[in-house]
């Protein structure tokens, strides 16, 4: 009981106020040993009701030990006023961007929704020449505009794989260790 005692008197008066922020949030400090090292241990006390959404980024870099030092009030002065611009440019862009739709729309100028219809996978696949035996170029059947029945398709891709030259597979003719790229 008197270690937690000690604890709690150590932890109120061992500490060290770092700053205050906008909302009225104090920071604060303190030096410990844990593990026969120094650490500086960081922390908020929250102003009325614990919102972790009203510390300041600054702020929070700061109790992560992303910044080495605290924020200044010139600092967060010159953020905040930073910051107004930015919105108070992004409100003008906005009122441009409206002022610039209205004054199309007058026109009579038609906006596209944005809509496309899907790829039409037939003129895609008529693009691309079909290589037969010998390198010559045949016109795909989907270039013939003609259709087949699916077993036709399979008896012939059958036919083209027996009278291939090249190996395929990696059956009984395999061995590891064996491939060299071509020359």
């Amino acid at each position: 009981m008197q270690r937690l005692l000690g604890k709690i008197a150590g932890f109120l008066s061992n500490r060290t106020k770092v700053g205050v922020d906008k909302a009225g949030n104090k920071y604060f400090t303190r030096k410990e040993e844990i593990d026969g090292a120094m650490k500086e241990k960081r922390w908020v006390v929250f102003k009325g009701e614990e919102d972790p959404t009203s510390i300041p980024v600054e702020w929070i870099c700061w109790l992560n030990g992303q910044r080495k030092k605290a924020p200044t009030p010139e600092e967060m002065v010159e953020l905040e006023a930073r910051r107004e611009r930015v919105r108070q440019n992004v409100a003008l862009l906005k009122k441009e961007e409206e002022e610039r739709i209205a004054k199309e729309g007058s026109k009579g100028k038609r906006i596209s929704t944005g809509k496309v219809s899907g790829p039409d996978l037939k003129s895609f696949i008529r693009q691309f020449p079909v290589p037969s035996e010998g390198n010559e170029v045949e016109e795909s059947p989907s270039t013939m505009g003609d259709l087949r029945n699916p077993q036709e398709s399979l008896a012939e891709k059958e036919k083209d794989e027996s009278e291939s030259s090249e190996p395929t597979g990696s059956g009984a003719s395999f061995r590891p260790g064996t491939w060299q790229p071509p020359t």
